[in-house]
């Protein structure tokens, strides 16, 4: 059985060639019957899909993967990987670099790969703390989500409430307002703290 997995760990991969339709369209015309894909970053160990695949496999089977960083994102886990599947009896296909058996030759190859993979995820998260670095400089800078109400809203809804002297309860608030409860709560907490 020939299987695919395909990866996507942000928003923007779907416009440089990333994406997992993008993805799953080469893995088809490379042979794989049934693809798993997962929707997280490279950085996290949690990938359902990944993992289901590698219970699913046994010898004789083949994965495909398009590129190297869709499989690993850390050349020790990369590489303990693909030895472990190459020890199964599992042919390894990643197509841009071609089949990975257990020849010196291709550990070294797969081992150089791996390290430009890391490589380019350190320089990633290295230019976007960058980038916050400076926008911190910058008048206004919020770090996180911007708020979704106005200081303004949030005192009207505040003040509706019979813990603050209104006539209204938590839920007659979210109804009145459209602002959450866990919002309502957490902001009182910190209205009660400032006080």
């Amino acid at each position: 059985m020939i299987y695919g997995y395909a990866r996507v760990s942000t928003k923007g991969q779907a416009h440089d060639g990333n994406s997992l339709e993008s993805q799953r369209e080469i893995l088809k015309q490379n042979g794989a019957t049934k693809i798993y894909e997962d929707s997280f970053t490279g950085t996290k160990t949690e990938r359902p899909q990944f993992s289901k695949l590698l219970e699913k496999l046994k010898e004789g089977d083949t994965i495909i993967v398009t590129k190297l960083d869709r499989f690993a994102r850390s050349m020790t886990q990369g590489s303990e990987l693909v030895s472990e599947l190459i020890n199964r009896g599992i042919k390894v296909n990643i197509l841009n670099i071609g089949v990975m058996d257990n020849t010196p030759a291709s550990k070294l190859i797969r081992n150089i790969f791996f390290s430009f993979a890391e490589f380019e995820r350190d320089m990633i998260v290295e230019r976007t703390q960058e980038g916050k670095a400076i926008a911190r400089t910058k008048e206004g800078f919020k770090e996180g989500r911007p708020r979704e109400y106005t200081k303004k809203q949030l005192d009207h809804a505040l003040g509706l409430l019979t813990v603050n002297g209104g006539d209204k309860s938590y839920n007659e608030v979210v109804e009145i307002t459209g602002i959450s409860k866990s919002t309502l709560i957490r902001e009182n907490n910190k209205y009660k703290l400032n006080k």
